[in-house]
């Protein structure tokens, strides 16, 4: 769902996610990160824009703040920060349901052009439905 200029991502841990911990695995942040940004994605950009560019990771940085558990369901408040050139930084933050932070993240994504595959420079205004 989006509100303002973020989008938020319901996830439900599975059985799958936990570890020998008993709790979400650490790897599996990273995929609800990235779950939360592709959702976000396909909610707002047109079909124009979704099949002429590609997005690829160049960092993940993430705090773990608190466990999750299997069966939770968790908020993955997800928006875009600073563009430039071919670059994009996008913050994620995930709450458990009683509004307690789980994780923080911060990814930079670089745009590829869809057929080349090739860094493709931001165009000006193009990230502006992201930020309304």
């Amino acid at each position: 769902m989006t509100n303002s200029n973020h989008y938020i991502h319901l996830i439900t841990v599975s059985a799958a996610d936990i570890d020998a911990m008993g709790h979400v695995n650490n790897v599996v942040y990273l995929r609800y990160v990235q779950e939360a940004a592709t959702a976000h994605w396909q909610a707002v950009a047109d079909a124009d824009l979704r099949a002429s560019v590609l997005w690829v990771v160049l960092r993940h940085e993430i705090d773990y703040l608190a466990p999750a558990f299997a069966g939770e369901t968790l908020a993955a408040k997800t928006w875009v920060g600073e563009t430039s050139g071919v670059k994009s930084v996008r913050f994620v933050e995930i709450k458990n349901t009683t509004g307690k932070p789980v994780v923080k993240a911060r990814t930079v994504w670089c745009m590829l052009d869809a057929e080349t595959q090739k860094p493709k420079r931001i165009e000006p205004g193009m990230m502006q439905p992201f930020m309304e």
